[in-house]
């Protein structure tokens, strides 16, 4: 017998963090309020492609970014050239966001106007992926520069995905080793319910089903309160 105790710090984060976000998203329900969680790999295109999808939607809808990283405030300032409302967070060399300071991002957001709040999280495939921020929903990008290797050397972040976009498609001739089906074969593998979406956010190609998939879940949202 040991005469000491094993405590499973990990472990216990996970299930205080989970609580959490089931509680935040229940908040934001109340709210009306659709989020969601962003991820990718730095370079992937995440700002870009929300200038894209903000101009898109500029009109019909209210949104708000949320950009979080260990430094800088760059991308901030780019969301709000592109017509959104947006906040820079800082995680103090932390590589990811939790629900709790998703909280905090919200609360200094203000989301009382919003319809959409994008949550552009640290740019790396491991810690996002294993915090639950308490999102609507999941979406990352991968882009064809990466390879379609990705998904084999990051299983989780592609497990807790509701939607992958293959960014930068409009450079396919130059990466041609890159495999559509088969980065799209390795992604169902491991999560069968996906939606893969080829994109470029320079070129605009696929676009209009990302939007298309947004304004389908924000009203699904609203509907079901």
């Amino acid at each position: 017998m040991l005469d000491y105790k094993i405590i499973e710090v990990k472990q216990s984060i996970f299930e205080d963090n989970d609580a959490d976000a089931k509680k935040l998203r229940a908040e934001i329900k109340e709210q009306n309020t659709f989020l969601v969680n962003l991820m990718s790999a730095p370079g992937s295109g995440k700002t870009s492609t929300l200038c894209q999808t903000i101009a898109r939607l500029n009109g019909d809808m209210s949104i708000g970014v949320m950009e979080a990283d260990i430094d800088s405030d760059v991308d901030a300032a780019t969301i709000t050239k592109a017509g959104a409302k947006a906040i820079q967070i800082h995680t103090g060399g932390m590589c990811h966001l939790d629900a709790d300071m998703t909280r905090q991002g919200l609360r200094e957001l203000g989301t009382e106007e919003l319809d959409l709040v994008f949550l552009e999280n640290v740019g790396n495939l491991v810690c996002p992926a294993e915090f639950d921020t308490g999102a609507s929903k999941n979406v990352m990008i991968l882009s064809v520069p990466e390879g379609d290797d990705k998904p084999l050397k990051y299983p989780l972040m592609f497990s807790v995905c509701d939607v992958v976009l293959i960014n930068k498609c409009d450079t396919l001739p130059v990466f041609s080793d890159f495999s559509k089906t088969l980065v799209e074969e390795r992604i169902h593998k491991l999560n069968p319910s996906a939606l893969v979406i080829f994109i470029s956010a320079k070129t605009g190609e696929g676009m209009d089903q990302w939007i298309d998939w947004l304004r389908g879940e924000v009203a699904n949202w609203r509907q079901h309160e």
